[in-house]
């Protein structure tokens, strides 16, 4: 996993339309059958390559919705995260 959308969303769709690798999806298709979007971690690229930050959650309005998560199937992911920061799942933008 790169990052992950935690329970505060409100679905409101900012992130999906920023994301450059089509990494997340609604409600309507979690496939964890929860009531918030859902980031694919084997399409999740951190936006490495594509924009400073992880484009998701400098778009979601809700503080602390877009949190780092561990390094799993990620094609790609930044360097300069430590793992401290992605086990305690700290938010992207605070």
């Amino acid at each position: 996993m790169a990052v992950i959308i935690n329970d505060t969303c409100i679905n409101c769709g900012a992130c999906i339309d920023e994301c450059p690798t089509e990494a997340i999806v609604d409600e309507d298709d979690n496939p964890q059958d929860e009531e918030i979007y859902y980031v694919y971690p084997d399409k999740c690229v951190e936006c490495v390559d594509h924009h400073d930050e992880p484009a998701c959650a400098t778009a979601c309005p809700t503080e602390g919705c877009i949190t780092w998560d561990v390094i799993g199937e990620s094609p790609a992911h930044r360097d300069d995260i430590t793992e401290e920061q992605r086990t305690n799942k700290e938010p992207i933008v605070e």
